[in-house]
Parts: structure tokens; sequence; C-alpha cells
């Protein structure tokens, strides 16, 4: 705690602005302006996961403003970072978000690379604590999509989505040494996708009125180069309401399934700083998972703000086991908005979950 209130002492001394990729948090300092059209901004980032604990490092974002998007106002970008945490992971990302047409067209990219320790308990919604398990993986991901803008706020297209998966180290006679789990081995995934989606959100750092709703189905075939063959669906719905002058109620229905031989690296991983907050990402892994949330947000003071929120989750194998044993989770924390005339907010949460499960986040913008 002493860390945190430490960070935002010397964010505010030094003036800092800020900003946020799709994927990871970050504090950004001074610009560099080469051209009218052309922006860079190098980013110093700063973050903590129950996954990650601290993590620290630097990052480049390019905005590209001769390719905005002229219908809601977001500009062409491209996010480079390097990071590294106190429990020797590394992470290295590059995020291209470029519009074309005036944004008729939306290019979304990713390369990802990381060196990963992490933790394993087991496949399904009952594994006990006593499975836990350290494993160490290499991971490389390629992603491009295009999506064409339907008239007014939908947009479709397709996604091709690369991921390799390279077991380093196992515990030995662990699970992932014995028994046989799909991708223990390693795995390389290939997905083609079909994406839909509609998002008239005011903004996307802390949203107030709008809505989002994505949908995404796929598969991963032996034909395109994958090791496994397995068909993928999202559902991700949002709702956000005010509620008075100072308050929103913001609402979420995510739903993630898959089908086939699938490693355990492409199944729905339950926890995390976006959903169920409480509860470790991967503590429970499965090949379908539901989560629902709610959170209620209170602008308290023109840039202070605290919020609220309760989840309920669970992963199964199939339908009937979803009710085996809910997972729910609660909590709050505090938000901090860096500048008058930006939305982008540093937050800091706790969440508690069933049977001694809990988290601390600390990173930028609302989880959802």
């Amino acid at each position: 705690m002493n860390k945190f209130f430490s960070t935002i002492l010397l964010i505010l001394l030094c003036g800092f602005s800020i900003a946020q990729t799709n994927n990871e948090d970050h504090f950004m300092t001074d610009t560099v302006r080469f051209k009218k059209n052309f922006r860079i901004i190098p980013v110093p980032i700063i973050f903590y996961t129950p996954e990650t604990q601290f993590g620290f490092g630097i990052g480049v974002q390019s905005f590209l403003y001769s390719k905005s998007n002229i219908y809601n106002s977001r500009e062409s970008n491209i996010f480079l970072s390097a990071m590294y945490t106190t429990e020797n992971q590394f992470m290295l990302d590059i995020i291209p978000q470029i519009f074309f047409n005036k944004g008729d067209l939306f290019f979304d990219g990713l390369f990802r690379y990381r060196l990963f320790p992490n933790k394993f308990w087991g496949i399904g919604n009952q594994t006990p604590e006593s499975n836990e398990e350290g494993y160490n993986m290499e991971t490389i991901i390629v992603e491009a999509a295009i999506l064409k803008r339907l008239p007014t706020d939908l947009n479709f297209g397709f996604e091709y989505k690369f991921d390799k998966y390279t077991m380093l180290e196992v515990e030995e006679g662990g699970l992932l040494d014995s028994a046989g789990i799909p991708g223990s081995e390693g795995a390389t995934v290939s997905c083609m996708f079909f994406l839909f989606n509609l998002d008239d959100r005011d903004n996307i750092f802390s949203t107030r009125t709008g809505n989002f709703m994505q949908l995404r189905a796929g598969f991963s075939s032996k034909v395109l180069g994958a090791t496994h063959s397995f068909n993928k669906y999202i559902i991700d719905l949002r709702k956000y309401f005010k509620l008075g002058e100072k308050g929103v109620l913001a609402g979420q229905i995510y739903y993630e399934g898959t089908f086939g031989d699938v490693p355990f690296q492409s199944m729905a991983w339950l926890g995390g700083g976006d959903r169920t907050r409480g509860y470790y990402k991967g503590r429970f892994i499965d090949h379908n998972m539901y989560a629902l949330q709610a959170e209620y947000r209170n602008r308290f003071h023109k840039r202070w703000a605290f919020a609220t929120f309760l989840s309920i989750g669970e992963v199964a194998g199939k339908p009937l086991d979803y009710f085996n044993s809910i997972k729910y989770s609660f909590g709050g924390g505090i938000r901090f908005q860096l500048l008058k005339n930006n939305p982008t907010l540093i937050r800091f949460d706790v969440g508690v979950g069933k049977d001694g499960n809990n988290g601390v986040y600390f990173g930028v913008n609302e989880a959802f």
C-alpha cells in the first residue's frame, strides 16, 4: 500500500500524463512531436497484479493523427512495450491499431512475446489448492484483424491468430508432467475468427454511457498449421447507465466456450484484473466459462472516484457443471483522474473471492 501511494505522489510531482492500450496499464511522460500529424510518447510502466506482483518497464506510443476515425474521434496508434516483473516474467508487446478511409476500415494487430513463470492447479471448477504447481512457458502470439464499419456503430470483420506455446519447465511428477493434459508438452494454435461488434461508448477508458457488444467465433485447425483442432466462441456484452451527475452503473455478461481438442493455454481462464477480480487468473480453467459482473462508480470529486463491484462466474467442462461450485467475488477501490481534460484513470482495487481467494490490482482505467 505504501508503494502505491508513493507512486501516486511521484506521478503528481512530475506532472505525468497518462494513456492505455488494450492489454497493459501504464503511465506516460513527456511527448515528442516530429510533425503535426505524428506524435511519440515515452511511457514508463508500473503495475501490480496477483499473477505478476510488481511489474515495471518502458513503452513508446506513437499517434498517427492523419489516420483518425472521424465517427468517434479515436486516433490510430502503435504501442511498443517491454516489461519485467518481480516474478521473473518478461513481456514484449507491439500493438498497431490503424484506421483507414477515415474510419471505415480498422486494422487491429498484436505481436506478443512472453517468458512467464506461472501457476497451475489442473482442469475443472473444483481443483484443490493442494494441486498448485509452478511451470515456465515461452509464448509467441501474432494477431491481425480487419474490421469494416457499418452505420452507425457496428463493425464486422475477420481475424487470424497464431499462438506458439513452448513449455520450458514443469514440476517433476506434477500434473503437467504426468497427467496427459492437452498442451502440457507445448502447443501451436492457428485460428481464423469472425468478428462482430457494436461500440457506442462515450470513451473506452472510463465509460459513463453507451454499449459494447462483441461476438467472436472461430476455429483452430491442423490444416492451418495447428497442433490442436477446436472451435472457440466469445460473447462480451456491456451496458453503462448514468445515475445522476456523479454515478455510473456498469454491467457485463461474458461467455467463452471451446470445443474439441483444446490445449489448456486456449481454454477459458477464470480470474484476473478484468473479470472475477479476487481470483488468480487461471486458478480455475476449463473448456467453458461465464462471468457476470456489476460495478457502481461514483465521482465524488472532480478527479477522484470510488467503485464497488460484485462478480459471479464459473468454468465447466459441460453446461450442467456450471452450477457445481459457483465462484463469487466482491470488492472495491479508488480511481484518480490525472488530467482534467482526459478521462484516463489510475485504478486501485481489492477483490475478495471464496475460500480465501483475494487479489490486489493496481493499474490504469476501469476493468470493463
